[in-house]
């Protein structure tokens, strides 16, 4: 490089890798979604599109055909130069690398839109087209290989023009929107297609040749240190740019300086970073938004100079610099020293700590806090990396700062003398408070990945922490906007709302019919529906050993209709009360085993009565209703046997089936074995069972009777079971839908008409599922309130 009349070697790789060119990356993403949305559109809302733009353009079409004429003819004539003026352009200012891009990018845009599903098909612009306007000009406006070809080059040639000359065109050519509403015409499907590919194509070929923004203007940072000072002979990349800035290694006619330059990709990684802790994480869990890299650069040279104004910097800001194309420059001197290692011994440990402490006195916290940013300089502590360091900032940053450290030196020192020396010099309940921020969340990425086995390490110091403070459990501390489980909920309630929308429309055609039932009949099935509940908790106590207290679950039944609905297979149902037991006092295992337990004498009490009333029902019974066709079974076997071979063929499937299935199925058999000796617990679960499937029966027919039908309670039985097992194994949330048509269906199969087993059915799930999942609700958060769930 030659700069002033003198050549200044630079060693190493300026060029950032693609991967890393996150304003490229992020420009293709949008087109991407563009491209997206505008086919979606096209396919799905086109004609109530073209609707709105006739309406628009009745409104805004002010001008006479003549007038019209005129303006399409000149907007014609601007978008048929328009690609010759930006050639010339660069030609004028001799960019000829460019040129393969520009012209790659028009070609590409052009041939994307000549293949049709017949093969190619080239453009047909020629002298006399009878369409539109009857004028030569229309072919192109109107002509989405023009549009795509202008959208590509402009594209590619953008990041090159100067900035007026870029804006101008960018109006010019989404200009002939407006432009066809303004003349009564509907602006062409494909057109806009031709819009939203081209500037795909474009922002691709920019990705892959480069823009101005990877020049690196180290000429200008030479001239700017000159003036300070620093006659720089030489440059060597330290490191190259990516997630960070591009450091190197600059040598003067004195000591050599480190010089970090910040360009376009920086800055907007860092605003996408800014952007997602803002939506994640609570406000004073991370430094203050900056409005522009150049304002976080003098914030981290300001903060370094504070912070050497109390001794403790390893190193010492020399300037700042805005540059060329959109760089930020932060020269300052070497870190002196060596990085803190275990070498260094516990001494100097408690020397870390201390400096800590003055730097918190002065109400400076640092932010990062990796071993390489610890620095001893003969036999004292000073710190480097000021870019998240803050000033009077909030208590929860301090205590970020003594969770690093810890993290930090346990990784180099031990757990326990780490966390011995963080109590002796910050005081216990600072460092208990501090150590509920040892979690992923909590701890910035940087400092994690500085550390090996960051995961387990920081859960054996919290429970070191524990240990020397003689507390018996450390709760992580919550730093995002909103909880796991407020999550949970508001995925419950989506799902709440997804699953009842469809019965939406029928709700006035069932009020209609409850004007004609029988309200007894109805508070019976309510009823029983209460009582399948009380079997539900009684079964489940039973198989808990009678450990939990009954009357909470009880209410935990009832929280379970709402998770279970919500949830596709009812699999949050059984999330929540393996739950629940946990935090009642059972281990995991013995949990997950006792709710295995019940359901596993639930499936087996289901099938004993479903053989008997099918023999009480008599073998006129016709149940073909209710069995799967061949293809579907095939289908069935078919997925058993791929789940076996995987599970025979996948080694982390097996250790999973080793490692965690097979403790809780040799639990289950334990109590299974032991509930052989002991027949009244077994009579208990079964009566629980038994009750909950009977009771389910019991309000169908209570349902139908309200309504005036008329069929025996065994033939409901049938359909009840039959209709919810296959039911059961419907993808839908709470079996919506599947239950419903199952139902149905085998009621017309047992002659029942479908003016009463319609409104019945609904009836019984107003009854048996509506109703308790409104209830479940606010019982679930009065469970997690009181930390039972």
């Amino acid at each position: 490089m030659r700069v002033d009349g003198r050549e200044i070697p630079v060693s190493g790789s300026l060029l950032q890798p693609r991967i890393r060119r996150t304003s490229d990356i992020l420009r293709v993403v949008l087109s991407a979604l563009l491209t997206a949305v505008v086919i979606t559109g096209s396919l799905i809302t086109r004609p109530q599109w073209v609707a709105l733009e006739r309406s628009v353009s009745e409104i805004v079409g002010f001008l006479t055909p003549e007038q019209s004429n005129l303006v399409y003819i000149l907007y014609g004539i601007a978008i048929l130069a328009l690609p010759f003026a930006i050639l010339v352009r660069l030609v004028w200012g001799g960019q000829w690398k460019l040129l393969g891009g520009f012209l790659s990018a028009g070609l590409i845009a052009l041939l994307l839109f000549s293949i049709t599903g017949t093969g190619f098909t080239p453009p047909k612009w020629h002298l006399s087209e009878a369409e539109q306007l009857n004028t030569f000009l229309s072919q192109f406006l109107d002509d989405p290989r023009w549009i795509a070809m202008l959208a590509a080059t402009l594209t590619v040639a953008s990041p090159w023009l100067p900035p007026r000359w870029r804006r101008w065109w960018w109006t010019l050519l989404l200009a002939f929107v407006p432009i066809h509403l303004v003349v009564s015409l509907v602006v062409p499907a494909r057109a806009m297609l031709g819009l939203a590919v081209g500037w795909l194509v474009g922002t691709v070929i920019v990705l892959v040749v480069g823009t101005p923004a990877l020049e690196v203007p180290l000429d200008a940072a030479v001239r700017v240190l000159a003036q300070r000072g620093f006659k720089v002979t030489a440059f060597q990349v330290v490191r190259p740019a990516g997630r960070g800035p591009l450091v190197l290694s600059a040598k003067t006619e004195g000591d050599p300086i480190t010089v970090e330059m910040y360009g376009q990709n920086q800055r907007s990684r860092s605003a996408l970073r800014q952007l997602r802790r803002w939506l994640t994480i609570r406000a004073s869990e991370y430094p203050t938004l900056f409005a522009s890299m150049r304002r976080a650069v003098e914030h981290r040279a300001l903060m370094g100079i504070a912070i050497g104004d109390l001794g403790l910097g390893s190193n010492r800001p020399l300037t700042v610099a805005a540059l060329d194309r959109g760089w930020m420059m932060y020269a300052h001197t070497v870190p002196g020293g060596k990085p803190l290692s275990a070498a260094d011994g516990e001494e100097m440990l408690a020397k870390v700590w201390q400096a800590l402490h003055t730097l918190h006195d002065a109400q400076i916290s640092h932010g990062d806090l990796r071993a390489e940013d610890i620095r001893i300089i003969d036999g004292q502590v000073r710190f480097g990396g000021f870019m998240t360091s803050e000033f009077g900032t909030y208590e929860v940053r301090f205590q970020s700062d003594v969770a690093q450290l810890l993290l930090t030196s346990a990784a180099l020192f031990g757990v326990e003398t780490a966390v011995r020396t963080a109590i002796e010099y910050m005081g216990a309940q600072r460092v208990l408070t501090s150590s509920r921020r040892l979690t992923r969340t909590a701890i910035p990425e940087q400092v994690r990945n500085a550390v090996p086995d960051a995961g387990d390490l920081m859960k054996h110091t919290r429970d070191e922490v524990a240990k020397q403070t003689d507390q018996d459990k450390i709760e992580a501390a919550r730093i995002t906007r909103f909880s796991r489980n407020q999550f949970i909920q508001l995925v419950l309630l989506i799902g709440l709302v997804y699953v009842a929308y469809p019965y939406i429309s029928a709700v006035p055609t069932f009020f209609s019919e409850l004007r004609y039932a029988n309200w007894w009949w109805a508070l019976l099935g309510l009823a029983v529906s209460a009582l399948t509940y009380l079997g539900a908790a009684m079964a489940l106590w039973a198989c808990a050993s009678e450990e939990v207290n009954f009357k909470n679950l009880l209410f935990m039944q009832v929280a379970n209709t709402f998770a279970a609905t919500t949830t596709p297979a009812g699999v949050g149902g059984l999330a929540l009360s393996v739950r629940f037991l946990q935090k009642s006092g059972l281990g995991a295992v013995r949990a997950t085993a006792s709710v295995a337990l019940q359901q596993t004498i639930q499936v087996v009490t289901h099938l004993i009565l479903l053989l008997f009333f099918s023999v009480a029902a008599g073998v006129s019974t016709n149940l073909s209703h209710f069995v799967p066709s061949a293809t579907v079974l095939y289908f069935v076997a078919g997925a058993l046997l791929g789940l076996l071979g995987v599970t025979m063929f996948v080694p982390k499937i097996r250790r999973w089936l080793l490692n965690e299935v097979r403790p809780q199925l040799a639990d289950v058999l334990a109590q299974l074995k032991d509930l052989s000796r002991r027949p009244g617990r077994l009579a208990m679960i079964v009566a629980g069972c038994a009750t909950t499937t009977l009771g389910m029966a019991l309000a169908l027919w209570a349902s139908i009777e309200a309504f005036g039908g008329s069929t025996t309670f065994v033939t409901v039985t049938i359909v009840t079971m039959i209709g919810g097992t296959l039911a059961s194994a419907a993808p839908t949330p709470g079996g919506v839908g599947a239950v419903e048509a199952a139902l149905i269906g085998g009621l017309a199969a047992f002659g029942v008409a479908a003016t009463i087993a319609v409104p019945a059915v609904l009836l019984y799930r107003v009854l048996t599922c509506w109703l308790p999942v409104f209830c479940g609700w606010p019982i679930m958060r009065w469970l997690t309130k009181n930390d039972m769930i």
